[in-house]
């Protein structure tokens, strides 16, 4: 008999021997989701690039400035003979007389710094001595810019110019700039002539002592200073508390002492009473250089070429002398570097205080 086949063939059962049955279509599964990109390093590799510069940069400098050390020192032991460094104005002795130029700018305060451009008033009484002694210079010009400074400093420079002209025998002559006042005039005073421009700012002949009471702020914000003292004037001028009226006319009998002072010595180098200081220039007002000229504070007015012919006058070398100036090139450098950026102290550190002070200064500045 003929075998019937089955038209519906099973599911496991595939149309042709050996092939293997198709599966089902199945959803895809879905791909898992990217990886996110790894974040950009640093360029370390540029960073150390630039630091290995600057190294090299720096260890450069130092050598070089150890060769340029070196061989200044070699051409000063074997120069030839027709290098003459006696040409180099203000550096060595000339052996040419001259009239010699020392700044004083600023606020006047001691100062306990080795830095050879500082500009404390122990430096300048040091340049001052200086100059004065040195054969070659015949009279000393003072170009003064101060509002002044502390009494002490003051003085100190004020002791420095009388020994220039009392145990050296040399003319001093002070050129005032846009401001000479208080201690400024003080150490022009003791000056043989003073010279200001007609719109220079001087006089202010006072005292101040300076300071502050803070007791207010410290009760607001809860600070409470203890102090235990030997005794009941110790701690005078103290900011944690007010002022005793005794204390007060303690302090005032010191600026009255120290007021004296300054009329004294103005009016010794001014050769005007002091009675009439007292009366009428010395209650701490402020002078133009012309009004100063018309009550005889100042001898002429004019500009610094006028204080260096007055000067070479002096000193019988005649008018527009010789310059010696008491500076060099690394001294205006880090001068200028302290008073504009601040980088070496600079005014912040005369202006902020811990104490109060004694001061010849004008307030004004």
């Amino acid at each position: 008999m003929e075998e019937i086949k089955n038209p519906f063939p099973e599911p496991g059962n595939s149309t042709q021997e050996g092939a293997a049955a198709p599966r089902p279509e199945q959803p895809a599964s879905p791909a898992p989701p990217a990886a996110p990109p790894p974040a950009a390093e640093p360029p370390r590799s540029a960073t150390r690039l630039w630091l290995k510069v600057l190294a090299l940069l720096y260890a450069g400098a130092i050598m070089v400035s150890f060769l340029v050390i070196e061989k200044a020192a070699v051409a000063r032991k074997a120069r030839p003979a027709d290098l003459d460094l006696k040409q180099i104005t203000g550096m060595v002795p000339t052996g040419k007389d001259a009239v010699a130029v020392v700044p004083v700018y600023g606020a006047i305060y001691q100062s306990d710094s080795a830095r050879s451009w500082d500009r404390g008033s122990g430096q300048t009484a040091r340049r001052i001595d200086r100059l004065a002694a040195r054969k070659e210079v015949k009279a000393i010009v003072l170009d003064i810019n101060s509002p002044g400074g502390t009494v002490s400093a003051v003085q100190e420079i004020n002791a420095a110019i009388l020994r220039a002209r009392n145990e050296h025998k040399k003319p001093v002559v002070a050129m005032l700039g846009d401001v000479a006042a208080s201690g400024g005039y003080y150490i022009a005073a003791a000056c043989d002539r003073v010279v200001a421009h007609p719109g220079t700012i001087t006089g202010s002949i006072g005292v101040i002592f300076s300071g502050a009471n803070l007791e207010g702020l410290m009760k607001k914000i809860g600070y409470r200073p203890e102090t235990i003292k030997s005794g009941k004037f110790k701690d005078i001028g103290s900011m944690s508390r007010e002022m005793t009226a005794e204390e007060r006319r303690l302090l005032q009998a010191m600026i009255d002492d120290s007021y004296d002072q300054f009329v004294g010595a103005v009016s010794a180098g001014r050769n005007i009473p002091a009675d009439r200081l007292r009366a009428d220039i010395a209650d701490g007002r402020i002078f133009t250089g012309r009004q100063a000229l018309e009550v005889k504070l100042v001898d002429a007015l004019g500009d610094t070429q006028t204080a260096l012919d007055m000067a070479g006058e002096l000193a019988k070398l005649g008018k527009n002398p010789r310059v010696i100036r008491d500076s060099d090139p690394f001294s205006n450098i880090f001068s200028i570097l302290d008073s504009k950026l601040g980088v070496f102290g600079g005014r912040v550190t005369e202006l902020v205080t811990d104490h109060p002070r004694l001061e010849y200064r004008w307030q004004g500045f």
